[in-house]
């Protein structure tokens, strides 16, 4: 089972750049699928970003497509959230996740993102 620990996280102004990152200790990082989510103040965690085990697959959320990416490097066990023309409406605390099958979910701790319009 691998802890995670994000960072990347702060203020940046409306179409500003952020990149976050989770680092991963523990066993078999390469064997999970990993997952960004966010959650802003009152709402619901949603999902932002997801990557295969190999990172040769990638998926993402409508409101992101185009702006973030996603992107690991097994080698380092970390996994990558780049986020460009960030508009305050992804004002949230990013979490990363790992999942695999049959195993519950792991999450860290998050990492507050503020955009300032």
């Amino acid at each position: 089972q691998v802890q995670l620990v994000e960072s990347g996280g702060g203020l940046v102004q409306a179409g500003g750049s952020l990149r976050l990152s989770c680092a991963a200790s523990g066993r078999a990082f390469s064997s999970y699928t990993m997952q960004w989510f966010r959650q802003a103040p009152g709402m619901d965690r949603e999902f932002v970003a997801t990557i295969n085990w190999s990172g040769d697959s990638t998926g993402y959320a409508d409101s992101v497509k185009g702006r973030f990416t996603i992107s690991r490097d097994n080698a380092k066990n970390t996994v990558y959230l780049q986020m460009n023309s960030l508009k305050p409406e992804d004002t949230a605390v990013y979490y990363c996740a790992a999942l695999r099958p049959s195993s519950p979910k792991i999450w860290g701790q998050g990492t507050q993102v503020t955009v300032s319009s």
